[in-house]
């Protein structure tokens, strides 16, 4: 006489185990369907590092942008959805070849980044300060007024700052690497200890 009851049970007990599954399979069937239709403007996802969850994006283009916790992924998207398009879509197979190289950076196993980018996010002088930063070798640092003088503006070392806790690709592109000329941190969009971070593992990483 239990049996049926028994059974009745348990299959309520599997959907509630396959839900997680399933549903990134609906997940994933729509960010298809959307870029199917052309749809599907800008994909996200969620990434889990050792300094904190990161927001990461994407365009056609390449990776728009890389967020910190800290700095709301809502907020973050909402800017994404009034600046890009409202076509925002949470799609991380798209961003999968993103969130596995900076894995092996966070990991110590990546120096360089090898990805396609959408700086669409940053223009003018603050465009050419974030097209420098990578210049700035693994595990060296530049000040701020070093910045601005690759930059062409030695004078604007304010806007050389600003243009940095701006960057709308931390991590990928390198803002980490600028500190004050007294060699203090300085500002950072992900916080002083993710900076602190970054550092160290770039310092303890070189040979």
């Amino acid at each position: 006489m239990n049996t049926p009851l028994d059974g009745a049970g348990a299959l309520p007990a599997r959907l509630l185990q396959d839900a997680p599954a399933t549903l990134e399979r609906l997940r994933e069937r729509l960010a298809d369907d959307a870029q199917d239709a052309g749809s599907l403007d800008v994909a996200y996802r969620t990434l889990d590092t050792a300094v904190g969850p990161l927001l990461l994006a994407a365009t056609d283009v390449g990776l728009v942008r890389v967020a910190f916790g800290v700095q709301d992924h809502d907020l973050v998207l909402d800017d994404l959805a009034r600046r890009i398009s409202p076509r925002v879509l949470r799609a991380p197979q798209r961003l999968d070849r993103a969130a596995r190289e900076i894995d092996e950076y966070l990991a110590g196993h990546r120096r360089d980044f090898d990805l396609p980018l959408d700086l669409r996010l940053t223009s003018g002088f603050r465009r050419i300060v974030v097209e420098h930063l990578p210049r700035i070798g693994y595990g060296h640092t530049e000040s701020y007024t070093q910045v601005a003088t690759a930059a062409g503006n030695p004078k604007a070392v304010r806007a050389a700052g600003t243009a940095c806790a701006l960057n709308p690709l931390p991590i990928v592109v390198p803002c980490h690497r600028v500190v004050r000329s007294d060699g203090t941190f300085g500002n950072y969009a992900g916080g002083t200890d993710a900076k602190r971070t970054l550092l160290h593992l770039e310092s303890a990483s070189r040979p």
